[in-house]
């Protein structure tokens, strides 16, 4: 990359970021990324930020929590709420050590490759 090219990147990027304004820290920050919770707990170490929208992450809180099989994201923040203000650790401690529920389809069959 050549001096040009990294100067003009250079330019690009500090439009953008008068464009954004930096980032303040605390809840504004979420209206500006994507995946704000995530942003907040690992980059800003905030441990009550709670991501929803994830499809699989209810449905672990509400097992381990409540011993529930399906969830919704205002069912897993209903749950959550007596962790705060640790819920996003509450979640980390969940889906790293916690349980999972038995899985309801057929066992998937095994071939013996040594027979083809």
């Amino acid at each position: 990359m050549g001096a040009r090219a990294r100067a003009d990147a250079h330019r690009v990027s500090a439009q953008l970021a008068r464009r954004l304004g930096a980032p303040a820290p605390g809840p504004r920050v979420d209206l500006r990324l994507a995946p704000s919770a995530e942003v907040a707990a690992l980059a800003l170490g905030d441990p009550d930020a709670v991501p929803v929208g994830d499809y699989h992450l209810p449905a672990l809180v509400a097992w381990n929590i409540a011993g529930e099989r399906t969830a919704d994201d205002a069912r897993m923040l209903e749950l959550l709420e007596p962790y705060r203000p640790h819920r996003y650790r509450t979640i980390r401690l969940v889906s790293v050590g916690g349980d999972h529920p038995q899985r309801r389809g057929p066992r998937r069959v095994c071939r013996d490759f040594a027979r083809l």
